[in-house]
Order: C-alpha cells, then sequence, then structure tokens
C-alpha cells in the first residue's frame, strides 16, 4: 500500500467536496460548498493511495484549548485500508503542535474513535460547539451524533505516521 497524508492544495478542493457530497447525500456528514471548503483549505489533510485521493479530514479550532476532528471521510474504495486512523493521528499532530489540549469530534462511528483514544461525553460538555456552531445546524433539535473526546496529553505525542505532510 502506497498511501501518503499531505496538506490539502487548491487541486483537491473538488475531490473533496466530491467525497463529502457522497456521505452528505447518506445524512452521514453535513454538506460542505466547494467555496466553504477552498476558503478552509489550509485545515484540510488528504490521504492518497496511488496517487488517488482517497480520504480527508479538517481540523477546526474553537478555543486555544480545544480543535474538532471535521470532515473526516474515505472513498469507499479505499475503506479500511488504514486511511481514517492516519489522518486523524496526523491531525491530533497538528493539534498538539498548534498546543490545543483538547479534540472532539462528533461522529456516527464511536467505535472508531475510541479505538483512537476518544471518550463518549455528554454534548453539554462542549458549549464551545453546541453554542458556536451546533445552533445553526438543521439537526439541532433532533442531534443523533455521538460526542466524543480525546485529551491531547503533552507527554505522550503522537508520532508523525504519514509519509509526509
Amino acid at each position: 500500500m502506497n498511501t501518503k497524508v499531505r496538506w490539502a492544495t487548491v487541486a483537491d478542493a473538488a475531490g473533496i467536496h466530491d467525497l463529502l457530497q457522497r456521505y452528505a447525500k447518506l445524512g452521514r456528514l453535513l454538506p460542505r460548498s466547494t467555496e466553504e471548503i477552498v476558503e478552509r483549505l489550509s485545515s484540510f489533510l488528504v490521504s492518497e493511495q496511488n496517487s488517488a485521493l482517497a480520504g480527508c479530514v479538517s481540523l477546526e479550532v474553537f478555543t486555544p484549548e480545544l480543535g474538532e476532528v471535521r470532515s473526516l471521510a474515505v472513498d469507499p474504495d479505499f475503506a479500511r485500508l488504514g486511511h481514517g486512523r492516519v489522518l486523524v493521528e496526523q491531525l491530533e499532530v497538528e493539534a498538539r503542535r498548534l498546543g490545543l489540549q483538547r479534540l472532539m469530534a462528533l461522529t456516527y462511528v464511536p467505535d472508531f474513535f475510541d479505538k483512537l483514544g476518544f471518550k463518549t461525553t455528554a454534548m453539554d460538555t462542549l458549549p464551545e460547539k453546541v453554542f458556536g456552531v451546533c445552533v445553526t445546524c438543521p439537526k439541532f433539535n433532533h442531534c443523533d451524533e455521538i460526542a466524543m473526546v480525546k485529551s491531547l496529553d503533552s507527554d505522550s505525542p503522537v508520532r508523525s505516521t504519514a509519509d509526509s505532510v
């Protein structure tokens, strides 16, 4: 497997959009416009396998202490090959570099995040997310995602597992 993780470029925006739209149509992610992706491009990592876009993830910083794993998606053709894990691990490296203390994720696949050290938490423990973003979400009054948080202990940094970032 020839996997590479790197920061997204403008050339990746359409592919990221297509990948996110695939999951948005299934109700697994909220849709993001190409314009929004381009505006936040510097927060996106992508994974490639044999030069094909395999997955993406973005980091949203809420406070000097809290960041969120957002827009994590892996093309079904590359599922179960470790792309999701490597993307989240690289995002943790970046979160630590920025000095964040916690990472959160809202997810439909808690087992995946549990394996990466995230713990289930109540939504009301994340007021930065709930009152900053969730209040404008169409699912606000009937959110079915599971909130998870990981403490980024500075004594045990995640090592880079990608070929390059």
